[in-house]
């Protein structure tokens, strides 16, 4: 590891021992860049499927469970039961379209650390997106009541 962050052309071995998928099951890698400040970014795991769905709000449900890799104390993330799409119920005319629709979960935001990779393990047919958070500089005060 370095200063410019982990090198993704590696075997993942090299970093950690992480397990194999099992069988009906895929890991996705994320490989982060430094930041001048990592404690002032989460990334959000954007976890979903792609289907072919009409104008209503669609979403999947399912379970982002955090699992620490034993000897190594590193994190890493598993989703295996993803249900659904369950969807409202309005009658919106026109054809369906093929959307990325995405799993509802209580653990979506990880820490931003680029020494490390995150690791999750989905459903082989489960696509692993992310996107970045940054705060904001500023703070506010609260009032007092």
């Amino acid at each position: 590891m370095s200063s410019e962050g982990l090198d993704c052309s590696q075997p993942l071995s090299k970093v950690a021992p992480y397990p194999e998928p099992k069988e009906g099951q895929k890991r996705s890698v994320i490989y982060l860049p430094p930041l001048e400040d990592e404690y002032a970014a989460k990334v959000e795991l954007v976890i979903g499927k792609t289907l072919l769905v009409d104008g209503n709000r669609h979403m999947l449900g399912g379970k982002l469970e955090e699992v620490t890799l034993q000897g190594w104390g590193y994190t890493y993330y598993v989703v295996e039961n993803v249900v659904g799409p369950m969807s409202t119920l309005m009658f919106i005319p026109g054809p369906k379209t093929e959307q990325f629709v995405q799993m509802r979960s209580n653990n979506e935001l990880v820490r931003y650390n680029s020494k490390l990779p995150i690791v999750v393990y989905t459903p082989a047919d489960v696509e692993v997106r992310y996107r970045i958070w940054r705060a904001d500089t500023q703070t506010q005060n609260a009032i007092q009541k």
